[in-house]
């Protein structure tokens, strides 16, 4: 029996050795492994069937500071590309518009005193890709972002409209629907009703609510700040994702 024993031990010894498709899947597995990851693991031919472990944090390391590198040379890529458009800046000194943003938030707002009424424009970070145009093998269309604008009265009733910017020389602007509230918490209730469709409003109506909205202070300027800080914001927003991420994975 022992020598029986000493035969079975020997032959599973030359199965090993010789490469056999007989050889013990683990030994493949750490072979492979092995291969892949430049000799991290080695395996020891006086124990062919217990192959070595490597320590997870031996590769968590490795792909960590692989990670780190890709972040870093993307990182100085696009600190190098970026530049803030000259009439972001100029907007907001010239104009009585005041901007309000938060780091890592994507929603943004300006905001003025028309009367006794504030007005206040919401917008969010846009891409400045279209992956629809793209995937057609088209050019991207006009950027468009959607806002909302609302004004306020002292006693909390308003209204807000709800529009998109759009290409455009003397209407840089499209309204969907105009919402009427009676109090603050009418306004932010996610269940008040939000106006009807403005294409659906009289032809006479639309064109007062429109004039309306311009002296309220929405204009071709307002709509191109608007356009430039969305897409402004979603770079310096990326690249302090960069920075977040390769810190934490260093």
């Amino acid at each position: 029996a022992q020598a029986a024993l000493v035969g079975v031990a020997g032959r599973v010894a030359e199965l090993t050795h010789t490469g056999s498709a007989m050889a013990m899947p683990v030994g493949r597995a750490a072979l492979r492994l092995s291969r892949r990851f430049g000799g991290l693991s080695t395996l020891s031919r006086a124990a062919p069937l217990a192959a070595q472990v490597v320590p997870l944090r031996a590769f968590s390391a490795a792909a960590a500071t692989k990670v780190a590198k890709v972040l870093e040379a993307e990182l100085a890529h696009e600190e190098k590309q970026y530049e803030q458009a000259k009439e972001i800046q100029a907007f907001l000194k010239g104009s009585p518009w005041k901007l309000a943003e938060t780091p890592g938030d994507v929603n943004m707002a300006i905001e003025r005193a028309v009367g006794d009424k504030v007005v206040r424009i919401d917008f969010q970070l846009t891409s400045p890709f279209d992956p629809d145009m793209e995937a057609e093998g088209g050019e991207g269309q006009e950027q468009s972002t959607e806002l909302s604008i609302t004004v306020e009265g002292k006693d909390g009733a308003g209204m807000i409209f709800y529009c998109s910017t759009a290409s455009g020389e003397d209407h840089r602007y499209v309204i969907g629907n105009v919402k009427a509230f009676a109090s603050k918490a009418e306004r932010e209730s996610l269940s008040s009703y939000h106006g009807p469709e403005f294409e659906d409003l009289d032809d006479k109506l639309q064109e007062a609510l429109d004039e309306y909205l311009a002296e309220l202070g929405l204009c071709t300027e307002v709509c191109d700040f608007v356009d430039a800080m969305a897409t402004d914001k979603e770079q310096r927003e990326y690249i302090r994702w960069l920075k977040n991420t390769k810190a934490f994975v260093e």
